[in-house]
């Protein structure tokens, strides 16, 4: 692609939320992707930008159905904190209009949560010490991780292909946090610590959601996000304006992410497991 994705990082800000119509089409003036219209990707694929940087890679039927079940059934695990997100205002992200309802003959709740062996409070960011997500401090949590522990293994092992560096400096991340956990004795920490099996540090379970075109400005420019899709549909998308991109979505997909401004529309259900980074956080 012709787009240079690090000057079009550089012409976003923090209130460039993908939502401004007319915003985003100044910005695809100034940075065009390189060719007409929407293009559809339904193939296994790495899309590069004009240095030659990749900007995402696209992998179909990347999960068997052994894996997939094992997603299907840690989800379940996580019923009561997903029908508990779901709120009738609010940001979109909780916001019920944006979910499917639930039926009879739904196997999952609907509902989108965050797991984190440690974050900062919403509000509180630099201002206190990194915790356990609320999701990861109840009585189930340890089941919860170990239900959660091969997946995230798999998700580890394609990022180790995908972006090495961020890899890497995941593992030294980690250590250091253990290390900080210790230190400040932070107990609760040390152990969820002991069964997270993944170099992002925030693990997100959306379940039958549509979303907004949206920009995600939580993640470093330079890391990957590793989105992965579960279920049995066969003609659901992925949009991204910012690039004049279409991804297919079949029931086991996985999407790796780079870069800081990728507006996007999802509409992958029922459920699909992100991964984020942000070791800002813990490298301080």
């Amino acid at each position: 692609m012709s787009i240079d994705i690090a000057r079009y990082s550089k012409l976003i800000s923090p209130k460039d939320m993908g939502h401004n119509e007319e915003r985003e089409a100044r910005l695809l003036e100034r940075c065009p992707p390189g060719h007409e219209g929407t293009k559809l990707i339904n193939i296994p694929a790495t899309i590069l930008d004009a240095s030659g940087a990749i900007i995402a890679w696209y992998l179909l039927d990347a999960l068997t159905d052994a894996t997939q079940k094992e997603i299907w059934v840690a989800t379940d695990l996580l019923a009561p904190m997903l029908e508990k997100s779901v709120k009738l205002d609010g940001i979109w992200r909780t916001n019920q209009e944006w979910f499917t309802p639930c039926s009879e003959n739904d196997v999952l709740t609907p509902g989108c949560i965050n797991l984190s062996p440690a974050w900062f409070q919403q509000g509180h960011e630099n201002q206190s010490d990194l915790e356990v997500s609320a999701s990861l401090n109840g009585p189930s949590s340890e089941n919860i991780l170990k239900a959660i522990v091969r997946p995230a293994a798999i998700a580890t092992v394609a990022l180790r292909v995908m972006h090495p560096q961020q890899y890497w400096t995941g593992l030294q991340a980690f250590a250091s946090l253990g290390d900080k956990a210790g230190s400040k004795e932070l107990p609760k920490m040390s152990e969820t610590l002991q069964y997270w099996a993944m170099v992002f540090n925030s693990l997100t379970i959306i379940c039958n959601r549509e979303t907004p075109n949206h920009r995600d400005h939580s993640s470093i420019p330079e890391c990957f996000d590793i989105l992965t899709s579960v279920g049995k549909y066969l003609n659901a998308r992925m949009s991204m304006p910012s690039l004049q991109l279409e991804f297919s979505g079949r029931g086991s997909n996985w999407l790796g992410m780079v870069y800081e401004g990728c507006c996007s529309y999802l509409c992958w259900d029922p459920v699909l497991w992100m991964g984020k980074v942000g070791w800002e956080e813990v490298e301080s």
